[in-house]
């Protein structure tokens, strides 16, 4: 099953346990805007190269659309409207007075180079600078961008509207962006892990962790959980999977995936098959990477206690079943990656005001806002007698309802 159909599924399967008028459930799962541009650049050699690129904007009843930018070759626009529809759900369960948005472009961004990758961005944002704005769509960093790229945007939409820094977050310290937002989704993840591990008398310190992916997010996560006195016994990249039962040395392999592109070679334990990751014995398992990545394929095979979502869809809807059924407890994706977009949330707020948080601030509302999503997400469990999914879902969904109708919707 597709992203698209995952999420429209549980989209759906919320919307019913809320009792949501069947017109207003269509009114919010159809997108806002959806837009597609041509971007023609020159390359370094001198040919010319054209890029599909997308935007979509979900929502915006509860606030400015806001959602990352990917470039990827299989960036495609049921992909970015089921980002988009995510990005939604998951700004209202962490109650940050945005909607959702995605884009993306069609691209390699490792076979472009540098200046290449700078034309393809600024050409992007001309494409689009009447729709995205600091009140409209607030784009930030997502898979193939990172500060940089938002410094073109930012750079690129100041030349139309005027310098406006909060129109784009995740950008460079020096241009207005905030401490603390590098690590801000794998801060999150390690404050919604322990939110859920306090509910079963357990702490970080002791669990034996296996974390799915070694970029932004899955590093951070690493770090902060060794840190915390967490084992993480194996790790993967694109470049090959490491695991040493008695513990990774962290420090040291964030060291070595910089200097060599990657975790592949890493001395500090055993290179073991990347795709029998997944189904390694642990506690913790933390898919940071790709989405669909546990299916029905494997869910049976899994064999840690608890799942928590640092990638958006790594979950495909028929494994959410058997892993249900086994007693796997799932921290949802909408829950627990959200870190990233609240301190982006943060970043927009400074850029407003004018005024900069130090970093102890940041990674303090970091942590309320986490173990406060939480704890609503658990009350709608109650309420609804549901699995934490569908407590996201519905928390999310019933918070954008209420806003729509408020706002002046009428059946």
């Amino acid at each position: 099953m597709n992203a698209l159909a995952a999420t429209s599924r549980n989209f759906k399967q919320a919307a019913k346990l809320l009792g949501l008028d069947s017109k207003l459930e269509k009114s919010l799962l159809i997108p806002f805007r959806e837009i597609k541009v041509e971007c023609t650049i020159p390359k370094d050699d001198g040919t010319l190269a054209s890029y599909v690129g997308f935007r979509v904007q979900h929502d915006n009843a509860r606030g400015p659309m806001k959602g990352g930018i990917r470039y990827h070759h299989e960036v495609d626009p049921d992909e970015v409207n089921a980002l988009a529809q995510l990005m939604t759900w998951k700004t209202a369960v962490a109650n940050i007075p945005y909607g959702g948005a995605k884009g993306g472009i069609g691209c390699s961004p490792g076979e472009l180079s540098i200046s290449e990758l700078e034309r393809l961005t600024r050409v992007f944002t001309q494409k689009i600078h009447d729709l995205i704005g600091i009140h409209t769509d607030v784009p930030a960093p997502d898979m193939g961008t990172n500060s940089q790229t938002m410094a073109w945007i930012l750079d690129e939409y100041s030349k139309f509207h005027g310098y406006s820094p909060a129109v784009v977050t995740g950008k460079p310290v020096d241009l207005g962006g905030s401490l603390g937002r590098d690590a801000a989704t794998g801060r999150g993840v390690l404050f919604a892990t322990e939110a859920l591990l306090a509910e079963h008398g357990k702490g970080i310190a002791g669990q034996r962790f296996i974390i799915q992916g070694f970029g932004n997010v899955g590093s951070w996560a690493a770090q902060l959980i060794s840190e915390a006195g967490g084992k993480v016994i194996a790790i993967s990249d694109v470049t090959g999977a490491v695991k040493n039962v008695n513990g990774l040395d962290i420090a040291r392999l964030v060291k070595h995936s910089a200097e060599n592109r990657g975790i592949k070679g890493f001395d500090g334990g055993d290179a073991i098959d990347p795709h029998s990751l997944l189904t390694e014995d642990c506690d913790v398992l933390i898919p940071a990477a790709l989405g669909g990545v546990i299916n029905k394929d494997n869910a049976n095979d899994i064999k840690a206690k608890y799942i928590i979502e640092a990638a958006n869809h790594p979950t495909d809807p028929e494994a959410d079943e058997i892993l249900s059924k086994k007693g796997v407890l799932i921290l949802p994706d909408i829950l627990a990656n959200s870190g990233g977009v609240t301190v982006s949330y943060f970043e927009w707020v400074q850029n407003i005001q004018g005024f900069m948080w130090d970093e102890e601030k940041v990674n303090e509302e970091l942590r309320t806002y986490m173990t406060r999503g939480f704890r609503d997400v658990k009350e709608m469990c109650r309420s609804h007698n549901c699995d934490l999914r569908m407590g996201a879902f519905t928390l999310g969904v019933s918070r954008v309802a209420r806003a729509t109708v408020l706002r002046g919707w009428e059946a």
